[in-house]
Protein backbone atom coordinates (compact mmCIF):
# COMPACT_ATOMS: atom_id res chain seq x y z
CA UNK A 1 0.00 0.00 0.00
CA UNK A 2 1.42 3.36 -0.88
CA UNK A 3 1.69 6.56 1.05
CA UNK A 4 -1.17 8.24 -0.79
CA UNK A 5 -3.30 5.43 -0.05
CA UNK A 6 -2.58 4.27 3.47
CA UNK A 7 -5.70 5.35 5.96
CA UNK A 8 -4.95 8.29 8.52
CA UNK A 9 -4.56 6.47 12.15
CA UNK A 10 -5.14 9.87 13.60
CA UNK A 11 -8.76 10.67 15.89
CA UNK A 12 -8.96 14.02 14.11
CA UNK A 13 -10.62 13.84 10.88
CA UNK A 14 -8.45 14.69 7.86
CA UNK A 15 -5.50 14.62 10.17
CA UNK A 16 -2.36 12.10 10.26
CA UNK A 17 -0.53 10.18 12.94
CA UNK A 18 2.29 12.28 13.79
CA UNK A 19 1.58 16.03 12.54
CA UNK A 20 -2.10 16.52 13.74
CA UNK A 21 -4.80 17.79 11.06
CA UNK A 22 -4.35 18.19 7.33
CA UNK A 23 -5.41 21.28 5.60
CA UNK A 24 -8.20 20.75 3.55
CA UNK A 25 -7.52 20.78 -0.77
CA UNK A 26 -9.82 23.62 -2.15
CA UNK A 27 -10.89 22.68 -6.07
CA UNK A 28 -7.63 24.27 -8.57
CA UNK A 29 -5.57 25.17 -5.60
CA UNK A 30 -5.07 21.75 -3.57
CA UNK A 31 -3.40 22.75 -0.28
CA UNK A 32 -1.08 25.58 -1.92
CA UNK A 33 -3.96 28.39 0.06
CA UNK A 34 -2.55 27.52 3.03
CA UNK A 35 0.94 29.08 2.67
CA UNK A 36 0.62 30.36 -0.91
CA UNK A 37 3.27 28.71 -2.35
CA UNK A 38 3.13 26.26 -5.30
CA UNK A 39 2.63 28.80 -8.20
CA UNK A 40 -0.85 30.05 -5.74
CA UNK A 41 -0.74 33.45 -7.21
CA UNK A 42 -0.62 31.89 -11.04
CA UNK A 43 -3.63 29.68 -9.70
CA UNK A 44 -5.47 32.55 -8.42
CA UNK A 45 -5.18 34.69 -11.65
CA UNK A 46 -5.52 31.65 -13.82
CA UNK A 47 -9.25 31.00 -12.08
CA UNK A 48 -10.12 34.97 -11.88
CA UNK A 49 -9.77 35.07 -15.80
CA UNK A 50 -10.83 31.43 -16.46
CA UNK A 51 -14.54 32.22 -14.01
CA UNK A 52 -14.70 35.54 -15.97
CA UNK A 53 -13.96 33.99 -19.16
CA UNK A 54 -17.10 31.29 -18.83
CA UNK A 55 -18.86 34.07 -17.36
CA UNK A 56 -19.18 36.59 -20.71
CA UNK A 57 -19.51 33.06 -23.18
CA UNK A 58 -22.53 31.85 -21.32
CA UNK A 59 -23.62 35.55 -21.44
CA UNK A 60 -23.08 35.30 -25.29
CA UNK A 61 -24.77 32.14 -25.44
CA UNK A 62 -27.69 33.67 -23.37
CA UNK A 63 -28.19 36.34 -25.98
CA UNK A 64 -28.23 33.96 -28.97
CA UNK A 65 -30.97 32.56 -27.02
CA UNK A 66 -32.87 35.84 -26.50
CA UNK A 67 -31.90 36.46 -30.40
CA UNK A 68 -34.21 33.58 -31.00
CA UNK A 69 -36.97 34.78 -29.16
CA UNK A 70 -36.57 37.53 -30.95
CA UNK A 71 -36.93 35.89 -33.94
CA UNK A 72 -39.78 33.69 -33.06
CA UNK A 73 -41.55 37.12 -32.34
CA UNK A 74 -43.02 35.80 -28.96
CA UNK A 75 -43.61 39.63 -27.47
CA UNK A 76 -42.34 41.68 -24.57
CA UNK A 77 -43.50 40.66 -22.41
CA UNK A 78 -42.29 37.19 -23.12
CA UNK A 79 -38.91 38.58 -23.27
CA UNK A 80 -39.03 40.73 -19.97
CA UNK A 81 -40.09 37.42 -18.10
CA UNK A 82 -36.78 35.62 -19.39
CA UNK A 83 -34.66 38.36 -18.43
CA UNK A 84 -36.10 39.50 -15.19
CA UNK A 85 -36.18 35.14 -14.80
CA UNK A 86 -32.48 35.31 -15.91
CA UNK A 87 -31.15 38.22 -13.92
CA UNK A 88 -33.30 36.87 -10.53
CA UNK A 89 -31.34 33.83 -10.87
CA UNK A 90 -28.28 34.86 -11.27
CA UNK A 91 -28.44 36.86 -8.26
CA UNK A 92 -29.90 34.03 -6.05
CA UNK A 93 -26.62 31.91 -7.30
CA UNK A 94 -24.01 34.55 -6.85
CA UNK A 95 -25.77 34.96 -2.90
CA UNK A 96 -25.78 30.99 -2.76
CA UNK A 97 -22.13 30.97 -3.66
CA UNK A 98 -21.16 33.81 -2.08
CA UNK A 99 -22.59 31.90 1.48
CA UNK A 100 -20.45 28.96 0.12
CA UNK A 101 -16.99 30.63 0.47
CA UNK A 102 -17.97 32.39 4.15
CA UNK A 103 -19.58 29.11 5.73
CA UNK A 104 -20.66 25.69 5.34
CA UNK A 105 -24.38 24.32 4.62
CA UNK A 106 -25.37 21.90 7.52
CA UNK A 107 -25.90 19.09 5.72
CA UNK A 108 -28.85 17.88 7.86
CA UNK A 109 -30.93 21.39 7.38
CA UNK A 110 -30.59 20.40 3.89
CA UNK A 111 -34.35 20.15 2.81
CA UNK A 112 -36.36 19.77 -0.25
CA UNK A 113 -36.40 23.47 -0.59
CA UNK A 114 -32.55 23.23 -1.01
CA UNK A 115 -32.39 20.55 -3.44
CA UNK A 116 -35.19 22.41 -5.63
CA UNK A 117 -32.44 25.61 -5.40
CA UNK A 118 -30.19 23.33 -7.53
CA UNK A 119 -32.04 24.52 -10.72
CA UNK A 120 -32.15 28.09 -9.64
CA UNK A 121 -28.49 27.44 -9.57
CA UNK A 122 -28.00 26.14 -12.99
CA UNK A 123 -30.46 28.78 -14.65
CA UNK A 124 -28.37 31.49 -12.92
CA UNK A 125 -24.44 29.74 -13.88
CA UNK A 126 -23.27 33.53 -14.39
CA UNK A 127 -23.80 34.86 -11.17
CA UNK A 128 -22.07 31.44 -9.42
CA UNK A 129 -19.47 32.58 -12.05
CA UNK A 130 -19.46 35.99 -11.42
CA UNK A 131 -18.96 35.42 -7.14
CA UNK A 132 -16.65 32.94 -7.99
CA UNK A 133 -14.86 35.29 -10.25
CA UNK A 134 -14.69 38.63 -7.24
CA UNK A 135 -13.74 36.09 -4.64
CA UNK A 136 -10.76 35.00 -6.19
CA UNK A 137 -9.85 38.59 -6.64
CA UNK A 138 -8.98 38.68 -2.55
CA UNK A 139 -8.24 34.86 -1.79
CA UNK A 140 -8.61 31.40 -3.42
CA UNK A 141 -12.71 31.13 -3.06
CA UNK A 142 -13.34 29.14 0.38
CA UNK A 143 -10.00 29.76 1.85
CA UNK A 144 -11.17 32.06 4.90
CA UNK A 145 -13.15 29.63 5.49
CA UNK A 146 -11.10 26.40 5.17
CA UNK A 147 -8.37 28.30 7.15
CA UNK A 148 -10.95 29.07 10.15
CA UNK A 149 -11.48 25.58 10.16
CA UNK A 150 -8.22 24.28 9.69
CA UNK A 151 -6.93 26.76 12.25
CA UNK A 152 -9.49 25.96 14.89
CA UNK A 153 -8.63 21.56 14.30
CA UNK A 154 -4.84 22.61 15.08
CA UNK A 155 -5.70 24.42 18.23
CA UNK A 156 -8.09 21.32 19.14
CA UNK A 157 -5.03 19.18 18.17
CA UNK A 158 -2.44 21.25 20.76
CA UNK A 159 -4.84 21.14 23.53
CA UNK A 160 -5.36 17.19 23.55
CA UNK A 161 -1.46 16.66 22.72
CA UNK A 162 -0.50 19.08 25.70
CA UNK A 163 -3.43 17.54 28.09
CA UNK A 164 -1.60 14.10 27.84
CA UNK A 165 1.67 13.96 29.66
CA UNK A 166 2.99 10.05 29.14
CA UNK A 167 1.36 6.37 30.48
CA UNK A 168 -1.42 6.96 33.04
CA UNK A 169 -0.46 3.85 34.04
CA UNK A 170 2.88 4.12 35.04
CA UNK A 171 2.09 7.05 37.19
CA UNK A 172 2.98 6.67 40.95
CA UNK A 173 -0.08 7.10 43.40
CA UNK A 174 -0.31 9.89 45.31
CA UNK A 175 0.10 10.07 49.43
CA UNK A 176 -3.49 10.06 51.14
CA UNK A 177 -3.36 13.93 52.77
CA UNK A 178 -5.04 13.36 56.25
Amino acid sequence: MSDEQRPSASPEPGGTASGGPEPEAIRFFGTTWLHHDGGYGLRRAGVAVGSLALAAAGAAVLRFAFQGLEIADVGPFVGILVVAGFAICSALAFRRTWDGFVRRRDPAAESAADKSAQSLMFIGFIGSLLAYFCRSLVEAPGEKLHRTEYTAARERHERRRGARTGNPAARKPRPKRR
